[in-house]
């Protein structure tokens, strides 16, 4: 008995684990055991009954929580998106835009998983669409088989750290720290994961160029009659938007001098977007045939989501909007690009909010059983116990750091990121806090460490999806007639291993350099301190004019 009362928080913590590992359902394991414990820890005088009587009010607080109204205002944006077919057209658009390079298909590929991510945030729509578009292009023109599913994988979950991410979302609910925070100290992480993933393809196609051969020419589509590709109207085109942009914001910029950098990046992609879409709208309906087909295509399918990620993410930059609000704002911004495209139907429309409300109703049942376990665990101090067992680790904040991705990166074997989300970080965040950690570096890091629980055979979901839409036997290509082997587990599994890598090397560069999270204090007013004056010096304070009430007594007389 004696050992028992000892050591109930940690037998606790591993009965979990256990029972997630056997397969039961999160939500459920998590209630029970809380409730199990909990009514264990009574009977041994460890915990007030008491304690129990707070369980109904804090199940009524995530459900008052208007933080996670954000989540599914950004799911039904995401779906509504990727159902009205703006990824066919994206890869279709950027594919052929880069497909002359060598990787060019792949580079596509990752570009687009960027914007899908910046635009939905879900990961199994970028993955299963990219997969059901791109993977069977690629395979026609011979790329290799770990090349195309690693990157398709890849570039799917870049929804997890991209903003507006849904586990950021999860993150900042859980640390107490403002999502809009969390979204810039993820921003700058994010797209360096990009630029590592297409000079990954850069470099594998000139070391293996079979294995990521350039689009050949009778697959190019938007060709001039001249035969030319016709970039040098985009690339013009470029140059005048971007022209204006810089000019046109000189006057924003004078008027906000303390403004961040993502504020500027934001307002200089909105001026070049508009810029280049009336240029292109002009060019259309006058019909002065001064772009190109490729041009006004870039344009025409490009500059929408690149609209709306503006209409999302940056009105949260600059403070217009709350996340919630942006969220809101996207999901009908959503809606309206289906509608202007001729995709938006009640079915459609039916699905995606199925959809949401099945993913929303399981991110609050988990956030619920969490509650309980945690207020159990806390009752019978097994917070403390975790704190010591971690501020005890050698090599103090660094140790800690370090001790914290390794686990999470081994917990991302057999656990998701809903649920290392809402069992480890309520443990781990107080104690970053009281460790002098800044909460949304930390949180970051996770982030970035939790993407790689999407990519770890043998349960990363990302590589289910893509083995469900992937061929499971051989085909004939219908375009070119010939037969197509088919991509096998052992191929996707393999395939996944380099963007692994690339993934825990990005985790060392926000554990070595702060400043890639931390710009997102920029333009932040600090007080010192030293500088507040509380007005002693007079018995009775000043008045509104600076004088003390004394002095102020004096001259009246």
């Amino acid at each position: 008995m004696e050992f028992l009362v000892d050591n109930l928080a940690p037998i606790m913590f591993f009965n979990l684990i256990v029972f997630l590992l056997l397969g039961f359902p999160v939500t459920f394991t998590l209630s029970a055991i809380g409730i199990l414990y909990g009514l264990v820890a009574i009977e041994l005088d460890m915990m007030q009954p008491a304690l129990f009587q707070a369980l109904p009010q804090r199940v009524f607080g995530i459900v008052e929580n208007d933080t996670l109204l954000a989540v599914p205002f950004f799911t039904l944006m995401g779906l509504i998106l990727e159902r009205s077919g703006m990824a066919e057209d994206l890869l279709d658009t950027i594919g052929q835009l880069f497909g002359p390079l060598r990787g060019g298909l792949a580079i596509a590929v990752v570009l687009v998983g960027a914007m899908l991510a910046a635009t939905t945030g879900v990961v199994s729509a970028s993955v299963i669409s990219m997969g059901l578009i791109s993977l069977p292009i690629m395979l026609r023109y011979g790329y290799d088989r770990k090349l195309a599913t690693g990157v398709i994988a890849a570039s799917g979950t870049l929804s997890q750290i991209i903003p507006p991410s849904i586990v950021l979302i999860i993150l900042a609910d859980q640390l107490g720290r403002s999502i809009g925070d969390m979204y810039r100290g993820a921003m700058l992480p994010g797209l360096m994961l990009v630029a590592t993933y297409v000079l990954y393809i850069v470099v594998m196609s000139y070391i293996k160029p079979k294995s990521a051969p350039a689009l050949p020419p009778e697959a190019r589509v938007y060709v001039e009659p001249n035969g030319s590709r016709g970039l040098t109207s985009l690339i013009v085109l470029s140059i005048v938007a971007s022209a204006v942009a810089y000019f046109g914001s000189q006057h924003y910029f004078a008027t906000h001098p303390n403004i961040p950098m993502d504020e500027h990046i934001v307002v200089l992609m909105l001026l070049w977007g508009v810029t280049a879409w009336v240029i292109a709208l002009i060019n259309k309906l006058l019909k002065l045939s001064m772009l190109s087909k490729i041009a006004e295509r870039v344009i025409f399918v490009m500059v929408p989501p690149l609209f709306l990620i503006f209409l999302v993410l940056g009105t949260i930059f600059i403070g217009v909007a709350t996340p919630t609000e942006g969220g809101a704002m996207g999901a009908v911004g959503a809606i309206i690009m289906a509608v202007t495209r001729g995709r938006l139907s009640w079915k459609l429309l039916r699905q995606a909010m199925e959809s949401t409300t099945r993913l929303s109703c399981f991110v609050v049942f988990i956030l619920v059983g969490s509650t309980v376990f945690s207020l159990s665990f806390r009752g019978i101090n097994g917070d403390l116990w975790v704190e010591h067992l971690l501020i005890d680790m050698p090599g103090g904040e660094w140790g800690f750091l370090i001790i914290v991705s390794i686990l999470t990166f081994l917990l991302a074997f057999f656990l998701d990121f809903f649920e290392l989300a809402f069992i480890i970080v309520p443990l781990l965040g107080p104690i970053a806090d009281k460790m002098g950690i800044d909460l949304i570096w930390f949180g970051v890091l996770l982030a970035v460490n939790m993407q790689t629980s999407f990519m770890h055979p043998p349960f990363g979901f990302a590589l289910f999806f893509l083995r469900s839409v992937a061929p499971k036997d051989d085909y004939t290509d219908k375009v070119t007639g010939e037969r197509i082997k088919r991509v096998s587990t052992t191929d996707i599994y393999w395939g996944s291993v380099p963007f692994i890598i690339i993934q825990l090397l990005m985790v060392a560069a926000v554990l070595t350099f702060p400043g890639l999270v931390t710009h997102y204090k920029d333009g932040e007013v600090l007080l010192d301190d030293s500088q507040i004056q509380f007005g002693t010096e007079s018995t009775y304070g000043s008045d509104s004019y600076g004088f003390g009430m004394d002095d102020a007594a004096s001259s009246f007389q």
